[in-house]
């Protein structure tokens, strides 16, 4: 028996264009493609990415950040309007994005890169004030990412509380 959700996920996986580079970007390179959880496929792509870019001094972190932050407005908004949805659940740069906001200036350990991982997922599905008015009132590319920014921006204030607080 196929539901609508096998249907839904059927759609996007054939609007997956290869040759696009916004829907690389907007599918987390091609993790929002996953059959279970594509979100949270996304943010382990984050966790990789944050790996990478977690040695740089903060100013050369915070403009990868902000590079990715604008180029996902665009390639989220261009992809979701191919699809002829809102947010698609595949798109998933914006939980790439939001990752990397919580673990801005994080102390680089694996206790915290988990901790920021299950603290940022969890507040994106949970989705608390300010980041559900975010999420239900700000649309196109800039909506799709700015949800997710917000549960980043919280998820970092609260590591970083930790972080005072262990100091």
């Amino acid at each position: 028996m196929t539901t609508s959700t096998d249907k839904a996920r059927q759609v996007v996986r054939s609007a997956f264009a290869w040759r696009k580079p916004h829907h690389w970007i907007a599918y987390g390179l091609g993790s929002g493609l996953s059959p279970w959880a594509p979100g949270t496929a996304g943010t382990l792509v984050g966790v990789i990415l944050y790996l990478l870019v977690q040695p740089l001094p903060l100013g050369w972190y915070l403009a990868v950040l902000i590079g990715g932050f604008s180029i996902g407005v665009w390639a989220c908004g261009k992809t979701a309007s191919e699809l002829h949805e809102p947010d698609p659940g595949a798109i998933v740069w914006d939980e790439v994005v939001g990752y990397l906001v919580a673990m801005t200036a994080v102390p680089a350990d694996w206790p915290w890169a988990l901790g920021g991982f299950a603290l940022f997922r969890a507040l994106d599905i949970w989705k608390p004030w300010p980041i559900r008015v975010l999420d239900e009132r700000v649309g196109g590319g800039l909506g799709i990412m700015a949800d997710d920014l917000a549960a980043g921006a919280l998820a970092w204030a609260v590591l970083q509380g930790a972080a005072l607080g262990l100091a």
